[in-house]
């Protein structure tokens, strides 16, 4: 049941995330070594527009678009396609290539399910990022760089759903969404295989150093980069933070509703695994697929099909530790304080949980005063702690959804991003929020069976225009993303996300951010339980 009940919740967010899934293009992609299609050899055009999205890096010219304010440069490769023998191999530099790249929109999605990505993808060509620049910056005026890691439990997700004109033109920073690699494409682990459970993590890395080499001639400062994420996009800035092979890439960090102290028994929130345990789902993989007595499993694995790989993979996907890329779990390494000490802003939304609640009930688990014991121990089976949880947050009458919402945004999200800031606060400067606006506009389609308020992902739609379409929000929602932008853009170019035009936002508080009311507080929100979790374990 349990196993039922998780696959549930993954399914779900790969439903939210279809809200904000772009339109199918009218033409495929174009791939990123396709000379006829994609590269055009012709000199660069001598016009003022086109020559200020024509751009020159280490491996050719690329053509972007113009925009109102803004310049996009979509698809750039950043690694070669991991494809054949580099399949499950550490990222290799593109090929170069002569004339100009079209780069007018995005390549295709690592491969997935359908989700976010409209019928999925199977393309293995994946690796390029998007740059969005905004008028004005170039290689004598640089912008502070944010660069920005998707969510999607390491299973869906693409850098092209992030639309990030706003924060680029109203916060004067370049913005770089990153596609890297998912699910068992990203995080096989085998025994003979190095790199095993990190290909996904060591992606981002190789984007992070093309970043480091290249931004300059986008505009951007290559010496003032931000890493920042949501979900499983924060917890792979949890991984960067502390793996050794990231040190020098990146100078502050943002962690949205991804704490770096998640746990594997904690179902919800992203989190990684040891690597035996990691190289025994791989071996599971492998048998599935057909290749668990081949000679040479890993041979044969490299000629599974992507939609046989896909349909047999895990719902659940987490990154490997006790690996050359991640020594450790994150959560232990921050607690030793062996992490790249950059300054960090982090924080969660009020309601995390109930977006899988609501969910699950409409699954047909309803959640009231006589199913909630047999459910709090679906998902807490150790002894004592199911009854526990039901005496801390007791469901009286039908309408337990919000209840469950509670214990799965606490347990998994809210007080684990406590743990994690504090942890963080022992060493750098960190600057702590919690997204509140119960109002926030519905990620999904059709009527709730209760209220959501400001749950998982809720946030995103006040920093990015999701699937280039904007979110219908009120003036005071408008202000509110308006200040979030202005938190987030100073917090990359300074490291203090404090200015003139914005509430003050003290160290040593939790900001509470809702329309009209962006008010620092000492806690977080009192509904959170979070010294009873830490008591329980």
């Amino acid at each position: 049941m349990h196993r039922v009940l998780t696959s549930l919740g993954c399914a779900l967010t790969a439903v939210l995330a279809t809200a904000w899934s772009a339109p199918p293009p009218t033409e495929p992609a174009r791939p990123a070594t396709a000379p006829a299609a994609a590269i055009a050899p012709a000199p660069v055009p001598a016009s003022d527009s086109a020559a200020a999205t024509t751009v020159r890096t280490r491996d050719g010219l690329v053509r972007g678009a113009a925009h109102d304010g803004y310049r996009t440069f979509e698809g750039i490769p950043y690694a070669a396609p991991p494809v054949g023998n580099l399949r499950w191999a550490a990222p290799h530099r593109p090929a170069p290539w002569s004339g100009t790249r079209d780069a007018t929109r995005p390549a295709s999605p690592c491969p997935q399910p359908s989700g976010e990505v409209p019928g999925g993808s199977t393309d293995e060509d994946c690796l390029h990022l998007n740059v969005t620049t905004p008028d004005g910056a170039g290689p004598t005026r640089p912008r502070p760089v944010i660069v920005w890691l998707h969510g999607g439990g390491f299973t869906t997700g693409a850098g092209s759903s992030y639309d990030a004109h706003r924060m680029a033109t109203r916060g004067d920073a370049v913005i770089v969404t990153v596609n890297y690699r998912l699910g068992a494409l990203g995080f096989l682990a085998h025994s003979g295989l190095p790199g095993s459970g990190t290909f996904g993590l060591a992606d981002q890395q190789a984007a992070l150093r093309w970043i480091r080499t290249e931004i300059g001639a986008f505009g951007g400062d290559p010496h003032n980069v931000t890493l920042a994420g949501e979900s499983a996009g924060g917890y792979s800035v949890c991984a960067q933070l502390a793996s050794p092979a990231a040190a020098g890439l990146f100078d502050r960090a943002i962690i949205e509703s991804g704490p770096c102290t998640g746990r594997p028994d904690r179902p919800f929130a992203p989190s990684s695994v040891p690597l035996t345990e990691a190289r025994a789902t791989g071996a599971d993989l492998a048998a599935r697929v057909g290749c668990g007595s081949a000679r040479h499993v890993l041979a044969c694995l490299r000629r599974v099909d992507v939609p046989r790989l896909l349909a047999e993979q895990d719902t659940d996907q987490q990154p490997a530790h006790t690996t050359p890329l991640l020594l450790s779990d994150p959560a232990a390494a921050i607690a030793a304080g062996r992490f790249h000490h950059v300054p960090v802003l982090i924080g969660n939304n009020h309601d995390e949980g109930n977006g899988w609640a609501a969910g699950i009930v409409q699954a047909g688990h309803p959640v009231n005063a006589d199913t909630w014991p047999d459910a709090a121990a679906t998902f807490f089976p150790s002894p004592g702690q199911a009854k526990a949880i039901v005496r801390e947050y007791p469901v009286h009458g039908i309408d337990g959804g919000p209840v469950f919402g509670a214990v799965i945004g606490d347990a998994n999200f809210a007080c684990p991003t406590v743990r994690t800031g504090s942890l963080l606060a022992d060493h750098v400067r960190v600057w702590r929020y919690e997204f509140a606006d119960e109002h926030a506009p519905p990620l999904t389609s059709g009527t709730p069976p209760f209220p959501l308020g400001a749950p998982h992902a809720s946030e995103l739609p006040y920093l990015f225009d999701l699937g280039g379409r904007p979110r219908d929000l009120t003036a005071a929602q408008h202000r509110l993303a308006d200040t979030m932008i202005d938190y987030w853009t100073r917090f990359a170019r300074t490291g203090d996300p404090n200015g003139p035009s914005s509430p003050p936002w003290p160290r040593q508080t939790v900001l509470s951010l809702a329309p009209d009311h962006v008010v620092p507080t000492r806690t977080v929100s009192t509904r959170h339980h979070c010294a009873f979790w830490d008591a329980l374990g």
